[in-house]
């Protein structure tokens, strides 16, 4: 695949794709709507590539993003944009269903309108590729059990329902039209351009400063993580090698409490920016938890790895320190987002 199409690629993980696929020497055209997640400043490393065009531009809008499959002769989509914090799925989900919802069918339409336009060899090649989150599976009790690509859907927010469903339109579209889709359902992500509303980056940039850390009820919901450049190099090969109509589980066989993963930001913060006194363990505070918040989550990932023969290179806390790293390095970034001279409408700060 030559050219791909990736909607949110000025997002977090999208951004990783991005300079991924241009790294692996392909044309990318990133169409991103700009909200408060998405920022230009993420592309900055590739802003200047002429194998990269950039183009603000809403999913839903069939017409935009039919005529830049057609212009560019793109092979693939990557689609990466969605509403994704859980929390203001709660205080207003209709977002949530619009975008993630809506703007997948509508990006389903654009792109089969096109590859059914396509000639016999480009059609059996081009693929549509839906990134998809665990929370569509619900949660898992404190034991051993682990999501697996044949797990029930259970969502119990606003947005893990929203995803869920879109994940059931992007089946539909296989099963009814036989359009080419994959779809792939990852665990948390962490690493650089995090946005910092995230708990990891919340988390790093509350300790730096000496603010309060806040934790969800005690701590003890368990999530599975990944590192976002390992979760690049994963969907570059779901795009690239998955089978169609069928989806793989991506997760780096990290389980960690919410309170562990706080504590050890904490503990490296320590060794790299000693405070003048204490820990900043010290300033850990468990507020109230939020409505419908999982137990926990962990992916079973092998058939990603017996199929495609992908594995994660980065363990939690070596990837933990390169994000920790980078933070530390990298103010120009977040510091705007921060301190609020980042577009506040963006941001979507409340007050």
């Amino acid at each position: 695949m030559n050219t791909i199409l990736v909607t949110g690629g000025a997002g977090f993980i999208g951004s990783a794709v991005v300079r991924r696929l241009i790294a692996e020497g392909r044309k990318v055209v990133t169409l991103d709507k700009l909200t408060y997640a998405g920022n230009r400043s993420s592309l900055k490393d590739v802003s200047e590539s002429p194998a990269h065009v950039f183009v603000e531009g809403d999913i839903s809008d069939t017409a935009l993003v039919l005529s830049l499959l057609r212009d560019h002769e793109v092979d693939g989509v990557m689609h990466l944009a969605a509403e994704s914090h859980v929390d203001r799925s709660i205080d207003g989900p209709g977002i949530f269903v619009e975008t993630n919802v809506m703007g997948t069918v509508r990006m389903l339409d654009a792109a089969l309108e096109y590859w059914r336009g396509l000639d016999d060899a480009k059609r059996s090649a081009f693929r549509f590729h839906h990134i998809s989150t665990d929370e569509v599976f619900g949660e898992l009790e404190f034991d051993d059990t682990l999501f697996t690509e044949e797990t029930a859907y259970a969502p119990k927010s606003p947005y893990s329902a929203s995803k869920a469903s879109s994940d059931h339109f992007v089946r539909a579209w296989h099963e009814t039209y036989g359009l080419p889709t994959v779809i792939s359902n990852c665990s948390n992500n962490y690493g650089p351009y995090h946005f910092p509303e995230k708990l990891i980056p919340l988390t790093i940039l509350n300790a730096l400063e000496g603010k309060k850390l806040p934790v969800y009820g005690r701590g003890d919901n368990v999530r599975d993580w990944l590192y976002v450049d390992d979760h690049a190099r994963a969907l570059e090969r779901v795009l690239t090698t998955g089978v169609p109509g069928e989806s793989y589980n991506v997760g780096g066989n990290e389980e960690r409490t919410n309170l562990a993963v706080v504590e050890a930001i904490c503990d490296i913060l320590d060794e790299k920016r000693p405070m003048e006194s204490g820990s900043r363990r010290d300033l850990i505070e468990f507020v109230t938890d939020r409505p419908g918040h999982d137990k926990r989550y962990a992916i079973d990932a092998s058939k990603i790895k017996s199929d495609l023969g992908w594995t994660p290179e980065e363990s939690f806390q070596s990837g933990l320190e390169k994000t920790i790293d980078w933070y530390l390095d990298n103010e120009w970034w977040w510091g705007p987002i921060r301190f609020g001279s980042y577009d506040g409408t963006r941001l979507g700060t409340k007050k």
